[in-house]
């Protein structure tokens, strides 16, 4: 990259309606010229296709992308700028890390989340883990990610059958084209998790449903972990039956629950002994619920979001530091 800073444009998704998202005003405290970064504020009802009509409009060579309650520390920027002077890094992501203020039970979805148990390598999602490092998709979430405008382009963008799991299988593609991921631990937004358990419940199914949809599109290897919840679903509601004719065959539940009590004392000296133990069974509903999405994503209708079922894009620009958009 030249010694110029490159234009870098940040794209924001949110509802029609919607005031001007939380993440806007943590985009301008990031630590860049303002003369070399503009906002996007894409709205619509489409996320997939709101980031595609934004980044057809973006001027910047890094696009950064947000969730709308994404709020990015201010050196985010700057820190991705090192990992990109490599040609070959087509992305940069990191954590997105529940705020310490948030109330109990989101704080008790954060550690579910971060739990290797729960979510295995993804806990580098939701928690900062090691040290920078070339990764996958296993590890970058889109509410805080950046990506060279040119190769994301030249894929046609996020594929608008998908949503979620849209970065993912972009993700997938470029590396299968020789560009590398990195992962950086202290490239972090704050952003809080669902507020109820059923919102956080069915946040599970519809990342259960994305990975599904996911794989039947753009089937890869990397997709393999993901089948142990639909399988774990399938040997619950086979346990009765096993207790009835073959009770040795309970021995693989009786394991889990071992392995949960286990996870749940590891997180007693990170989040503390109340917190850790209302964690301990959103575990094991965390592959339930994630399970059943995924056998619901096996059998949905995919098809791309046509003119006639999506509402129209509507993009406002806007320069940092300025109280309105272009």
């Amino acid at each position: 990259m030249s010694s110029v800073l490159p234009w870098v444009t940040i794209i924001i998704p949110t509802r029609p309606g919607e005031a001007k998202p939380r993440a806007l005003a943590a985009a301008r405290l990031l630590d860049y010229p303002p003369d070399r970064v503009e906002v996007i504020v894409a709205r619509g009802k489409q996320p997939s296709v709101q980031r595609n009509a934004a980044l057809r409009e973006a001027k910047g060579e890094l696009i950064y992308f947000l969730d709308d309650d994404s709020l990015a520390e201010p050196r985010n920027l700057r820190r991705a700028l090192e990992h990109f002077k490599d040609p070959r890094v087509a992305m940069v992501g990191g954590p997105n890390v529940c705020p310490p203020e948030a109330p109990l039970q989101e704080r008790v979805f954060a550690v579910v989340l971060s739990s290797l148990l729960a979510f295995g390598p993804s806990r580098a999602r939701y928690a900062p883990v090691g040290d920078a490092r070339a990764s996958s998709e296993k590890e970058l979430i889109l509410c805080n990610l950046m990506a060279r405008r040119q190769p994301v382009a030249d894929l046609g963008g996020f594929d608008e059958a998908l949503y979620p799991n849209e970065e993912n299988a972009l993700m997938d593609e470029l590396q299968k084209r020789g560009n590398t991921l990195v992962y950086d631990p202290a490239f972090v937004v704050r952003r809080r998790p669902r507020p109820t358990l059923s919102a956080f419940c069915r946040m599970l199914m519809t990342y259960g449903r994305g990975r599904a949809e996911q794989f039947r599109l753009h089937p890869t290897a990397g997709s393999a972990l993901n089948l142990a919840p639909p399988l774990f679903c399938v040997y619950l509601l086979l346990c009765p039956l096993l207790a009835w004719r073959w009770p040795h065959g309970l021995w693989p539940l009786a394991a889990y629950g071992a392995a949960i009590l286990a996870q749940t004392a590891l997180s007693v000296r990170a989040h503390g002994l109340w917190t850790s133990l209302l964690a301990s069974p959103l575990m094991a509903a965390s592959h339930t619920f994630y399970g059943v999405g995924f056998w619901h994503g096996l059998f949905t209708r995919l098809q791309s979001p046509s003119a006639k079922t999506v509402t129209e894009v509507t993009l406002e620009r806007i320069q940092p530091g300025l109280e309105k958009g272009a």
